[in-house]
């Protein structure tokens, strides 16, 4: 898939003052959140997935994980991919890339973007003051506080021992990749744009997963890190596929052509999506994969019109009544309501 005279338009142009690009086709590049996108909770790739990644890359599409853990544990994955394409960790605040296939050391560093150390420590005085426990992330490494009750379980979830400091405010010295602030329960998202109001212009602020909540450098997002891809592979941004879950795959799933929401996502994400993929459980991704990306020109032109008018057809349902349409996305993915850590209310 080389050049302009193979290119050719995808459905109707994104609604003026959005910013969006238009879709085209073919699509050249693939960015795959992780988490709640190409896994569940059992952290497994399955078999259509692993055959969809492989025959897109066959293809020549470039294909990248885009995912909020570090480069390290995102390597994993894709090893299991057979990915050669550099690695966006951390949001976008650092990108690796990737050694050839059967050398698994780490790739050479092509950006970074941390945090200010002296934002980190208001940041973990703010999540302590509302009852969440701090975590740094800078680079490869993940800092925890000796006394954290919730250490064992995210050293599993990361798939790397935590390095244990006495006093994690007196650590916090130098700029870090990432501060992650983790609650026992689901966070209400309600409050995030207060958080967002209280960190505005010192860290961009987000939600990765339900008892995630994310504090990284004020320019960080998922989007950043794609354009860098998309300039990096000379692939224009209309001609990017990108599908994620959660509130920090929002701007990344705006700023491409081809933006792709797991049914899971919050409402604001899936509103920002051109498309909703179907369920984890069902291999949603690989399922997007066949359709757009491995489909025939006008098929996957046919195939991109309908799905953007499922969608379409959808948010004219929750804005007539929301409640029955968001019950209808939640069921899609199996998603049960549990207690929710609010966040929003209280203050430092």
């Amino acid at each position: 898939m080389t050049g302009r005279s193979s290119r050719r338009r995808g459905p109707a142009a994104a609604p003026s003052g959005t910013g969006r690009p238009t879709p085209a086709l073919p699509i050249r590049l693939v960015a795959l959140d992780i988490d709640g996108t190409l896994i569940g909770e059992d952290l497994l790739l399955r078999d259509r997935t692993l055959a969809a990644v492989r025959e897109a890359r066959e293809r020549g599409v470039s294909v990248s994980l885009v995912t909020g853990r570090m480069s390290t544990s995102a390597l994993v994955f894709a090893r299991q991919l057979g990915l050669t394409d550099p690695i966006v960790a951390y949001q976008g605040a650092l990108i690796r890339a990737l050694r050839p296939p059967g050398d698994d050391r780490l790739g050479r560093l092509l950006h970074h973007e941390p945090l200010a150390a002296d934002v980190a420590r208001d940041v973990v005085t703010w999540s302590r003051s509302v009852g969440l426990e701090p975590h740094v992330n800078h680079l490869e490494r993940f800092v925890i506080q000796a006394d954290d009750p919730r250490a064992e379980d995210y050293s599993s979830f990361l798939g790397s021992r935590a390095e244990v400091v006495p006093d994690l405010h007196a650590w916090l010295r130098h700029p870090v990749s990432k501060l992650l602030a983790v609650a026992v329960d689901p966070i209400d998202d309600t409050g995030l744009a207060g958080i967002r109001r209280r960190f505005a212009g010192r860290a961009t602020v987000t939600i990765s997963h339900p008892r995630f909540l994310e504090f990284l450098a004020p320019a960080v997002s998922k989007a950043a890190g794609v354009r860098r891809l998309a300039r990096r592979a000379g692939v224009p941004m209309a001609n990017v596929l990108a599908i994620g879950d959660q509130y920090n795959d929002l701007e990344m799933l705006a700023a491409v052509g081809h933006g792709a929401a797991m049914p899971s996502a919050p409402a604001p994400v899936r509103a920002a999506a051109r498309y909703i993929a179907p369920p984890v459980a069902d291999e949603g991704a690989a399922q997007l994969i066949e359709r757009l990306v491995l489909a025939s020109p006008a098929s996957a032109a046919r195939n991109a019109a309908a799905l953007e008018a499922e969608h379409a057809a959808l948010l004219a349902r929750a804005r007539v009544a929301p409640d029955a349409a968001n019950d209808e996305a939640a069921s899609r993915s199996g998603r049960t309501e549990r207690t929710r850590t609010r966040i929003g209310a209280r203050r430092a």
